[in-house]
This record gives structure tokens, C-alpha cells and sequence, in this order.
């Protein structure tokens, strides 16, 4: 028995199964079934049979040598490259230029130390497919640091060439300032200061992130531990007229941030506009008696008022009343709590075994009841060698509780420039800031913990993770409609009532929300559930027989191809 291919004219040619006998002398054959619609996988699996070939089992066929995590790398190198960031980077040394690509990728795909992320790269103890990618061999963390230090003497250019593509004159520009918190006690930038992580027992570093107005990270700053915020504004308003060569942008910081002495000292003769927020006591001032009215807001939630105490600028008065439902509620748990501790302190007075006792001592204890929660202005306090009492300070309290969720903007902008509503909006920008401060300090990009002892190095590793934020902030844009990341920001903007109100989602991230499922019907991700799931898309070295090994990826499945699609780059690498 054999198998033929017959052709059949202008038809699929036909597969047949045929037999060979003698009759009559002669060599004759006849067709025992016809194979056109077998599959052609079994069809020369039966020709083989047919020939007395031996078949070993598929599995036995290759043998997969070694499978690791790529989907997930080489959707994070094909957006740095898309994005043209690999262009900005070192070029030479090649191999340090290329660890310094490899450092911004791994901290996106599985942020760790420098001799972990070393262990991840190697080829040995590869993690993921990119030290294979980069064809980085063997790598050890006395080259990560230098690929580190390489990075870090290249900070400047390439921020200019950041602001070349973000920034422009004219623009709005976000900045604000967060801590860190350090391991150790040699580094040379390692001071106590206010520490925003809670952690005033920690040293600390200081840094400061400027964005464009749709919170793309352009240039961070790495401070001294104890520097206070309005100070860093200097070296920013430095880098934007000096580095980035902008003649007129508008600075957007908060109220902390941008002060009187401030725009007298530095952004005024710089002459740069702003746009920042009052503190509660100037408000106060402007309410008593002065232009600020609660009848404002009868039939409003926003209005401008001016005041002589604020030559030259215009004066944005804003009342939100769900923050002043929060606010009233939050200030009504502090006193609550602040009256428990300071109860708890009076009855140590009166209790009968080793009574608290002395002026100094329940003073100090007040004081810290006090500072803890910030509450010494609403109480009276009375206390003696031998006794203490307190009470609430109802006026007080009433004067702050007016003035709940009423907040007051101040720029420099004249209004055909930008009106009130956009000056509203240009301030709550910041929060683009803030989350970026949230990514780069929790499990996306995790900058902490620091180990670094030499400046240099700590500000290369803070500059090194805001490029990797870089690179989320424009995966997470494109990958939207696939995450809790809310798609549709026009609708979005749209539904909004009000520049003063509350944020509202677009209806299609609503029901993402509602549903935990896209538009398609796959499951809703985060982002780092996303990249875990293209981290299942391996690559494979395979060989065949006594071949050479060949890199073979697996099948994507129809979630990563999605991803990939909305990336706009191939999966291949």
C-alpha cells in the first residue's frame, strides 16, 4: 500500500490511499480509500508507516531546554523603544549603555535591588527573557552600578530632551515634592525631616517631580532629607529657564510650595506665572470681614473676588460642599479622640496608686496629646501642680466649621489667559503629581528601599525609576480600555458639573468597574496583573534532534494580543 496525489484538473488535487496486486501477469493497482480530507499532519504520518519508517512519539521529537517569563519584556522594550527612549539614553560603553536600558525595563517588569536585578539579567539565573533580548550574558552588580552611574551622568540631557517633546512656552507645569525614606545611616543626602511616609525615625531623602499639564513626567529632583518644600523652587525655576530654555511657563504648586516670599524671590523676577493655593489662616483673614462672603456661594460653587492684599492677582473662591461634609466629619474625629487621651490623662491625676503629679509632667503629657493630632487651638486648658481639666472651644470650632470645604486659588494669570474654571482645573492637576508619587513608591516601581550611600548614586536610582514611570505612565494611556484606567476621558470630563466637583469616571469605566470586565468580555486587569499575565507568554529554547537550539514564543492568547495590538508594537523581539 502507498499514498498518491492525484491532480484533479482546476480541483484540489486528490489523496489517495492505493494498493499494488499482479493479475494476469500484469502490475495492477486499486484505490482502497480516498485521504483528500485528512489532515496533512496524518496523512505523512501514514506515509511514513507505510514506508517501515520508525515514528517516535511528538514529545520525543524536540526536547524544550529552557522557558522563561517574555511577554511582559517585550511589551515594556517595545514601548522604550516606540517611544524613542532607548534614543536618549548612552549609547557608549555599549554593553554599560545597554545595562542602563536594562535597569529602566526591569523596573517596570520586577523591580528590585541592583544585585537581584543583576541574578534577573544574567543568563544563568535569568528571571525573564531580557538579558537574552539584550544579549547581556553573565552580569554582575559591580556593572549594574556603573551601568547606574552611566545613567546618571546623562540625568540632563535627557530631561532637555524631555521638555523639547512635553514642555513648550506657555504651558502649565505640575511640580511637587515627596520623601523617601532610607536603609542605613551613611548616606551623604541622608537627613531627618518631615517624612510623608510616616517614618520620622528613618533618614530620609527628599525629591521633587515636574510634569506637564497631563502629568507626563519630565525632570525629578533628589534634595537633602530636611529641606523644606518652598525651597527646592529655586533650583526648578533654574532648570526650566536655564536647562529647558523656556521664557513663560505657568507653575503649578501647592499651597506649601509656592509662598509670598517665594514669588518675591524667585518667580517673579524670573518672570513666570503661577498658579497656587492660600493657607486656611489667609483665608480666615479674607473672611473676616474682608471680600470673601459665604452669600458667594448661594447660588455657585465658584466666583473670583480681589483684594488689596493681593495686588496683581486674581483670587479663584471655591466651596465644595462634599469636602465640607468630610472635612466637619474629620475634625469631629479628631476632637473625639483628642478628648479621650486627654481624659485618660486627667484620671492618671485623680487615680489613687502613684498619681501623675507636677505642673512640668502633665503639661509635657497635654503636649503631646495636643501635637499629635494638631487640636490645641480648639481647647481650653487649665492645669495645676495637682490638677488639670479641659474644655472645647466652641467659637473657634464654629469659625473654622464655616469655612469647611471653601478653598481659595491665587494666580497670576489674567483671565482672557485662562479663565476661573481652568484655573481650577490647572490646580487639581497636581494630583497627576501625586499619583505618579503613589506609583514610584509602592509595588509598581518600589524605589524604596534605598541602599545607596553616595549622592550620585542615590539621585541616578530616583532618576533611574522616574524613567520607568515614564514608560507606565504611556503604556497605562494605550492599554486603557484593557484596565480600570478610566478609556474615555472626554466623556469623562463631560459628565463633570463642575471644575470645583468631584472627579466623575466615564459610563464605559463605570461599568468596567461594575462588571470587572472589558467591553469584549475578558476580565478587567491592573496594571500589574496585566504585565503577569503577558509574563506567561514564555520564550523557548527548543532543540530539535541533534540541531542546534532554535528560540521558538509561545502562542499568544487572545489577552496578550490585545495588549499588544493596543501597544502597537510586535510580540516578537
Amino acid at each position: 500500500m502507498y499514498v498518491t496525489r492525484v491532480a484533479n484538473r482546476s480541483s484540489p488535487p486528490a489523496i489517495l490511499l492505493r494498493e499494488s496486486y499482479r493479475a494476469d501477469g500484469k502490475v495492477k493497482s486499486r484505490t482502497l480509500a480516498n485521504l483528500s480530507d485528512w489532515p496533512a499532519a496524518k496523512i505523512e504520518a501514514l506515509r511514513r508507516v507505510l514506508r517501515g519508517e520508525t515514528l517516535q512519539p511528538v514529545a520525543e521529537r524536540f526536547t524544550i531546554e529552557r522557558a522563561v517569563p517574555h511577554g511582559h519584556v517585550a511589551a515594556v522594550l517595545g514601548t522604550v523603544r516606540k517611544l524613542g527612549l532607548e534614543r536618549l539614553l548612552p549609547r557608549r560603553p555599549d554593553r554599560l549603555a545597554k545595562l542602563a536600558l536594562a535597569m529602566i525595563v526591569a523596573r517596570v517588569v520586577e523591580p528590585a535591588a541592583k544585585l537581584a536585578t543583576a541574578r534577573q539579567l544574567s543568563d544563568a539565573t535569568a528571571a525573564h527573557s531580557l538579558g537574552a533580548v539584550l544579549g547581556l550574558g553573565a552580569v554582575t552588580d559591580d556593572e549594574m552600578y556603573a551601568g547606574l552611574d552611566l545613567l546618571g551622568a546623562a540625568q540632563g540631557t535627557v530631561e532637555r530632551a524631555l521638555a523639547r517633546r512635553h514642555l513648550e512656552d506657555g504651558c502649565l507645569v505640575l511640580y511637587d515634592l515627596t520623601s523617601s525614606y532610607l536603609e542605613g545611616r551613611h548616606c551623604e543626602l541622608a537627613r531627618h525631616g518631615y517624612s510623608r511616609d510616616g517614618r520620622s525615625d528613618k533618614l530620609q531623602i527628599v525629591f521633587g517631580l515636574l510634569c506637564a499639564a497631563d502629568g507626563c513626567p519630565v525632570a525629578v529632583e533628589v534634595f537633602e532629607g530636611n529641606v523644606g518644600d518652598p525651597s527646592t523652587l529655586a533650583t526648578q525655576v533654574s532648570k526650566l529657564k536655564e536647562r529647558f530654555k523656556l521664557s513663560r511657563v505657568v507653575l503649578v504648586g501647592d499651597r506649601g510650595m509656592i509662598t509670598n516670599a517665594r514669588i518675591e524671590a524667585e518667580l517673579a523676577p524670573a518672570g513666570l506665572d503661577w498658579i497656587t493655593a492660600l493657607r486656611a489662616p489667609a483665608i480666615q483673614v479674607l473672611a473676616a470681614g474682608g471680600p470673601l462672603q459665604l452669600s458667594l456661594f448661594d447660588d455657585r460653587d465658584m466666583a473670583e473676588i480681589a483684594s488689596p492684599d493681593y495686588p496683581g492677582e486674581r483670587l479663584v473662591v471655591c466651596r465644595n460642599p462634599d469636602l465640607a461634609v468630610e472635612r466637619t466629619r474629620k475634625r469631629e474625629d479628631l476632637l473625639a479622640a483628642t478628648e479621650k487621651d486627654l481624659a485618660k490623662i486627667a484620671a492618671a491625676i485623680v487615680r489613687q496608686r502613684k498619681p501623675l503629679r507636677g505642673q512640668d509632667a502633665i503639661g509635657l503629657a497635654v503636649g503631646g496629646v495636643l501635637g499629635r493630632r494638631k487640636m490645641a487651638k480648639h481647647f481650653h486648658l487649665s492645669i495645676t501642680p495637682t490638677s488639670f481639666t479641659f474644655e472645647r472651644k466652641g467659637q473657634s470650632i464654629a469659625r473654622e466649621a464655616a469655612l469647611d470645604g471653601i478653598y481659595v486659588l491665587r494666580t497670576s494669570l489674567p483671565a482672557d489667559t485662562l479663565n476661573a474654571a481652568g484655573t481650577v482645573l490647572a490646580y487639581k492637576s497636581l494630583a497627576y503629581v501625586e499619583r505618579a508619587f503613589r506609583t514610584l513608591k509602592t509595588v509598581e516601581l518600589e524605589v524604596r528601599p534605598i541602599h545607596h550611600r553616595l549622592a550620585g548614586r542615590v539621585r541616578a536610582h530616583v532618576f533611574l525609576c522616574m524613567l520607568a514611570y515614564y514608560v507606565i505612565w504611556h503604556m497605562r494611556r494605550a492599554l486603557a480600555p484593557m484596565l480600570f484606567d478610566d478609556h474615555d476621558r472626554p466623556a469623562a470630563a463631560t459628565a463633570r458639573p463642575s471644575p470645583v466637583a468631584a472627579a466623575k469616571v466615564s459610563t464605559a469605566a463605570a461599568a468596567k468597574a461594575a462588571t470587572k470586565r472589558t467591553s469584549d468580555g475578558n476580565p478587567v486587569h491592573s496594571f500589574k496583573t496585566l504585565l503577569q499575565d503577558l509574563a506567561t507568554l514564555t520564550r523557548n529554547s527548543v532543540r530539535f534532534g541533534d540541531a542546534l537550539p532554535a528560540i521558538v514564543l509561545a502562542r499568544p492568547t487572545q489577552i496578550q494580543q490585545r495588549a499588544f495590538d493596543c501597544l502597537g508594537i510586535p510580540i516578537a523581539l
